[in-house]
């Protein structure tokens, strides 16, 4: 899996963190009740489709199916009961469920191709856990400043540029742990070099 590959996994989670969203209107007791069923419905028919599936085909099969459900149970929890801890769930499920199916498809590799594959499906999942973690806490504290008007605004401003430098330290923690990997294949001076540069981007 390539750096361009792990981008695509970071997207393809799709952080779509908003005060709209926590507002979305509550649905009924009947309704949610509904939708577990149906979610449990449709789980149980990606797991039987698996079954004609062979070997690591059938081990991806079963994370897609997996994270699927997880991730309506999250967001019908999150339409049932809307907050920004909910929604902020849904995000973790959706970083969880394609980190789970990016690791089942590094087994269709081997050696050190394979161990950089993992570690950059696990790199996207903390970047994406990251940048939810920093939309929550932004999100909040910007809610809290509007609250208390003008004086606390500055404060809101200041937990959410430190919510917004803990996500991108965590971020480059999971990068160099990719690419310390990556220097894995090499040897001698060309090794050495690699890891120079591995923490000179880290700010090592």
């Amino acid at each position: 899996m390539k750096t361009s590959s792990l981008k695509l996994i970071a997207l393809s989670i799709g952080l779509a963190f908003s005060l709209g969203a926590v507002a979305a209107e509550t649905m009924s007791k009947d309704d949610y009740k509904a939708g577990e069923t149906k979610i449990a419905a449709d789980y149980k028919a990606a797991r039987a489709a698996c079954g004609a599936k062979a070997d690591n085909q059938n081990d991806i099969c079963v994370a897609e199916a997996k994270g699927k459900e997880r991730v309506a149970l999250a967001e019908l929890e999150a339409s049932y009961k809307p907050s920004r801890k909910a929604h902020y769930e849904v995000q973790v499920a959706k970083a969880e469920a394609a980190g789970a199916v990016a690791r089942e498809r590094c087994d269709d590799m081997a050696g050190n191709a394979k161990d950089v594959c993992v570690k950059e499906a696990k790199a996207a999942e903390t970047s994406a856990k990251a940048d939810a973690m920093a939309q929550m806490k932004t999100s909040a504290a910007t809610a809290t400043g509007n609250e208390k008007a003008a004086e606390a605004r500055s404060d809101a401003k200041g937990k959410a540029a430190e919510a917004r430098k803990d996500a991108a330290s965590d971020k480059r923690e999971a990068q160099y742990t990719v690419d310390k990997e990556k220097c894995g294949s090499l040897a001698g001076t060309a090794k050495a070099q690699c890891m120079d540069q591995a923490r000179a981007n880290m700010g090592k």
